[in-house]
Order: C-alpha cells, then sequence, then structure tokens
C-alpha cells in the first residue's frame, strides 16, 4: 500500500528481499511513499486481480481480507473460505463468507480439486502452461493462425449457452470455457454487435 522501496512492517525486510530476488514487488504507489489506512484497499484489489481464486484462511469480521474477497467477487474469481467455530472471533469473517456463498475448504485439495480445471491450460504471452495436478509445465508455443468460421461459430455458441440474465466476469466465462482469451473476446465483441450481449459496470457481461 506504500510505494515498491518501502518494506511495510519493517519486520517483514527479509520477506521483502526475497521476494525482490524471487518474484515481484508491485505497486501503484509512488517510490518512497509510506502506507496510508485508505490506500490498503486498493492495494488488495491488485491482489485479488493477479490471483486465479482467493482463500481465506481465517479473518474477524472487520479483516481487510474481507475486502480482498469482496474484490475478488466482483473481479469473477472464485472465494474459498476455512471454516471456523461458531464462537471463535478469529473465524467470524470466514463464517460469514461460506454463508453468503463462498466455497468451504478444509485442506488445499479441496481448492486444487475445484481449480484443476480452469488450470489446465493458461494462455500467457510467452506460450501456454498445462497444468498436471501438481505444478505448471513449461510453456509450449500459443496457437497459431486464425480460427476459421465452423470454429468461431462453436466458440460463440460456446458464450451465449454459458450466458444468462445474470452478469457474469468475462475472466469467469473465460476459465469456465478453458478457451483463449483472445478468441473469446472476439466472439464476445460479434455478439454484441449483434446485439446478443450487454456489458455490465465492472467488467460484467449478459445475455
Amino acid at each position: 500500500a506504500g510505494g515498491v522501496d518501502v518494506v511495510f512492517p519493517p519486520e517483514n525486510e527479509a520477506v521483502y528481499r526475497a521476494m525482490c530476488g524471487q518474484g515481484a514487488v508491485v505497486s501503484e504507489m509512488p517510490p518512497g511513499m509510506q502506507p496510508l489506512a485508505r490506500h490498503f484497499p486498493r492495494r488488495n484489489r491488485i491482489i485479488s486481480g493477479l490471483s486465479l481464486a482467493v482463500v481465506v484462511i481465517e479473518a474477524k469480521r472487520k479483516s481487510g481480507s474481507l475486502i480482498t474477497a469482496r474484490r475478488a467477487g466482483e473481479q469473477g474469481r472464485p472465494v474459498f473460505a476455512v471454516p471456523a467455530a461458531p464462537m471463535d472471533a478469529r473465524g467470524t469473517g470466514c463464517n460469514d463468507l461460506i454463508r453468503d456463498g463462498a466455497t468451504l475448504v478444509q485442506s488445499a485439495d479441496d481448492v486444487l480439486q475445484d481449480l484443476t480445471p480452469a488450470m489446465t491450460t493458461r494462455a500467457t504471452t510467452a506460450g501456454t502452461y498445462a497444468f498436471d495436478g501438481h505444478g505448471f509445465s513449461e510453456p509450449g508455443p500459443m496457437p497459431t493462425g486464425d480460427p476459421n468460421g465452423t470454429e468461431m461459430e462453436t466458440i460463440r455458441a460456446s458464450i451465449e449457452e454459458g450466458l444468462s440474465s445474470v452478469p457474469v466476469a468475462v475472466d469467469a466465462l473465460i476459465r469456465e470455457l478453458c478457451l483463449p482469451a483472445p478468441l473469446v473476446n472476439a466472439a464476445l465483441l460479434e455478439l454484441e454487435l449483434a446485439g446478443k450481449l450487454s456489458r455490465q459496470p465492472g467488467g460484467l457481461i449478459s445475455r
């Protein structure tokens, strides 16, 4: 929630150094800016946006994790929560999430069982990563060439079948169909021009 060069909280400096060396530190804030309370919800939407899904392990009713979960729902990401004992205040937020429709999970296997179909193929700018249930394989080449008319017709039909009057996030539709995002977006544009779908606020679409 601050600049990428600001370690917060300071005791996490070792984690920060490891992330710089093995991953990435991302922020919308300018370098040198100290974290401010009002910036954390903005940061949380980046966390959920970069994620394939969000799992809330423990959260009180006013936990910032619930903001991340809410953003994930708005972005069409699956939300999972670990249940807590009814009188345990540390888990009331998780129980509320489950009550409101989040998937109850008790182990990592529960998450993988739900996400494996969506992770079977992941298109990236470098290629396609295949998920074998344990991890992603090396990227292979992206498909080349333009799909023919029959293929696009099949994609459009699949999209129409997956749409209803209830708005859905485009990302969620792409994961459900397990189709390359560029092809889905092209088909959506054709359907929109044909008057067969409408776009809603927040990146949602409906029949």
